[in-house]
């Protein structure tokens, strides 16, 4: 088989499973903007380096949106397969809270990086950085600007890898759009995902309270819920329990219909278990941090949302304890969030993600519309991409 060349603009996790699959058997060589490749896979590691998550079959399937999209590269090469291939290149990985696989004690997001690098170096992948991405046209002709100067380069297959507009400082800005809708593939603009809400405080929260965890809630929506923590902001609230509701808020937005989620601060309790603390109690405003465990930041944020009526009557505290109204303004913006939807149009692309006007292209990762929380999902994501576009190009050969 005569070795094919092919060229991958992006060295995140997509483009980097993509060229370990095909560089055995194809010349690839990796172009991307920075000084170095995997920014953005660098940054991710700093908040807890989630590689994956062991979920496996349909409920791995089903943490991605639209439903479908992903169900034949995450079959392909699921979390499974992602920690034996990562095991076989020296990198031991853990299951810890919540499903979430880490690399073993002491492996650095920049070891994972320089692994993988230094195995594809060996299978003859050759990396050319700060080459930023200008054009391409419908004869397998790529335009880079390197120094000043504009390359063009030819070849037999393309894979676009360039991320979505999440982290901007890591340089996946999304400005690509531009040229993609040039060269007439329809894109969405990127809106954030994963990501914090803006809530505009009472004084007696956003003063008082700001930075403190809100712990062991409920928060959910008309469409969504989720158990974890939160963290007030000066700006509203962050955390584990807020990312997985952002597609439903973000919808209520989109549609201009008012945005509100609703705290349960005791989800292991009923309403009825809570009623049952206050039986034969004469009991008083006072009373109910004790008698309900809850914190100082949980008093003040159901006082700030009750009329003072309902807040003297423990029954209707009660009610507030379990369905708390809370309204939500907007979502902070692209550039703070942890990953983004929008980007080339799925319609745009066939199953195998080459674009159906080029398909001799490629676009793969956060550069497609789709969604999934975080707890190692996204990575996985663009690992099972880039392996499923690899596998396309190798069948065809």
């Amino acid at each position: 088989m005569k070795r094919k060349k092919i060229i991958i603009i992006g060295g995140g996790p997509a483009g980097l499973m993509a060229a370990e699959m095909l560089s055995p058997v194809h010349n690839v060589c990796i172009y991307d903007k920075e000084k170095n490749v995997g920014q953005k896979f660098l940054l991710a590691g700093k908040g807890g380096f989630n590689l994956t998550n062991s979920a496996q079959g349909e409920e791995l399937i089903g943490k991605y949106s639209p439903a479908g999209f992903m169900d034949k590269a995450l079959s392909d090469f699921d979390s499974l397969a992602l920690r034996q291939w990562l095991s076989t290149i020296g990198i031991s990985t853990f299951v810890g809270s919540s499903g979430r696989v880490f690399p073993e004690k002491g492996i650095k997001p920049i070891d994972v990086l320089n692994t993988i690098k230094a195995k594809l170096i060996k299978q003859g992948v050759q990396f050319y950085t700060q080459y930023e991405f200008v054009e391409f046209d419908n004869n397998r002709h790529i335009t880079f600007k390197n120094q000043g100067q504009e390359i063009v380069l030819e070849a037999d297959y393309i894979i676009f890898a360039l991320g979505g507009a999440s982290w901007p400082v890591t340089g996946s800005n999304g400005l690509w759009r531009v040229v993609f809708e040039s060269m007439g593939i329809a894109t969405q603009p990127f809106q954030p995902s994963n990501c914090g809400i803006n809530i505009c405080w009472p004084e007696a929260v956003g003063q008082y309270h700001v930075g403190k965890p809100v712990k062991n809630i409920r928060l959910f929506t008309n469409d969504s819920e989720v158990k974890g923590e939160a963290v007030i902001t000066d700006y509203g609230m962050e955390g584990n329990a807020v990312y997985p509701i952002v597609p439903a808020i973000r919808a209520m937005l989109n549609a201009n219909i008012p945005a509100t989620i609703y705290i349960d601060f005791k989800p292991r309790n009923t309403g009825e278990q809570l009623l049952q603390k206050i039986k034969g109690k004469v009991v008083g405003t006072k009373d109910y941090g004790q008698l309900f465990n809850l914190s100082t930041v949980q008093l003040a944020i159901i006082k700030a949302y009750t009329t003072k009526d309902s807040f003297l009557s423990v029954t209707e505290f009660i009610g507030s304890i379990k369905k708390l109204a809370i309204p939500v303004e907007s979502l902070r913006p692209v550039e703070e969030a942890i990953s983004t939807i929008g980007g080339i149009q799925l319609e745009e692309v066939n199953d195998d993600f080459s674009l159906k006007k080029y398909p001799w292209i490629y676009t793969i990762g956060e550069m497609l519309d789709w969604d999934a929380p975080t707890g190692g999902f996204l990575l996985q994501g663009c690992f099972s991409m880039g392996n499923y576009a690899a596998q396309s190009i190798l069948g065809k050969e």
